[in-house]
């Protein structure tokens, strides 16, 4: 994750001095759970299964391993090499989805009354949900998930969601990344790197404008080609990262990035820091129907 951190301009100096790490900042994250993994070790603050009865961690998927490491790993099995975006941060974790990646509304709704109800005990600030309705999905259903992520926007949390990877066409942003309150992160059209080379450029992410006209993603980050945890490290023969593309990857950047805006200023709220990202986030080909690409330089300026 080195390089999406270089091309975001995260190299800043708060960050070089270890200033802004997101230390004391909590982040939920609903996927498909968390993995035993060296960059993650002793940053779980709790653990709950939606989708069945386990009280472990654990994630038999490998999605929310994935997105956890660029979060939060502190990129312990590669000396820093693949460290996520706030290697300081805390976690909660719900497990929403199965090992396809498949869940149903009822879990993430779950999911959601669970972080409510911990958000004052553990210091939630942030959620993170790289989770998207399929296209096909009940009107009534759609409603219900955007009024969950909403009522936890009302709260005082920040949420960031994935725009869906059904895009590039117009009304393609994935429920709820079609909330207006809520921060959704797309993905610009991306160059493959050679080992994922089948096509020259990849243009995936969903897009706006919503059905009630709300320009969407509201921000871009890098999702494609991203190396973090690998959920299945300490079976025989894998190795401790691995590649993964989508909107998925590219919010818990975004997260991650905003956990450290929090650790350095922690008394903004939410609406100040939807407005922080809009007012740092750089116009580059591909983001114009957002408000640009992440720029964590500019984001952690005042």
């Amino acid at each position: 994750m080195r390089w999406v951190k270089q091309a975001i301009g995260y190299w800043c100096d708060d960050i070089i001095e270890g200033k802004c790490r997101g230390d004391g900042i909590c982040v939920a994250v609903l996927d498909t759970g968390i993995a035993r993994h060296p960059d993650l070790h002793g940053r779980t603050v709790g653990f709950k299964d939606f989708t069945g009865s386990s009280v472990k961690p654990h994630d038999d998927s490998g999605h929310g391993t994935h997105v956890a490491g660029i979060l939060a790993g502190n990129g312990t099995a590669s000396n820093g090499l693949y460290a996520g975006m706030a290697p300081g941060a805390d976690l909660l974790i719900g497990k929403v989805l199965d090992r396809e990646g498949n869940g149903n509304v009822d879990h993430v709704l779950n999911g959601v009354e669970w972080i409510l109800s911990e958000q004052t005990r553990r210091g939630i600030r942030i959620v993170n949900i790289s989770v998207g309705t399929q296209p096909d999905l009940g009107a009534t259903q759609k409603r219900m998930f955007l009024d969950a992520v909403e009522d936890m926007w009302d709260s005082g949390l920040v949420v960031v969601v994935s725009a869906g990877n059904y895009g590039p066409g117009e009304g393609t942003v994935a429920v709820p990344g079609s909330s207006r309150k809520v921060i959704t992160v797309g993905v610009p059209d991306t160059e493959l790197p050679l080992v994922q080379k089948r096509k020259k450029n990849v243009n995936y992410s969903g897009r706006g404008p919503t059905k009630e006209c709300v320009v969407k993603p509201d921000v871009f980050a890098p999702g494609t080609g991203i190396i973090s945890c690998n959920g299945k490290y300490g079976r025989p023969g894998e190795h401790p990262y691995t590649m993964k593309t989508g909107t998925s990857m590219a919010t818990p950047v975004v997260s991650g990035a905003i956990a450290c805006l929090l650790s350095k200023y922690p008394d903004m709220t939410n609406v100040e820091v939807k407005l922080k990202l809009r007012e740092s986030s750089v116009k580059i080909p591909g983001t114009e129907s957002g408000w640009g690409i992440l720029n964590v330089g500019n984001l952690l300026r005042v």
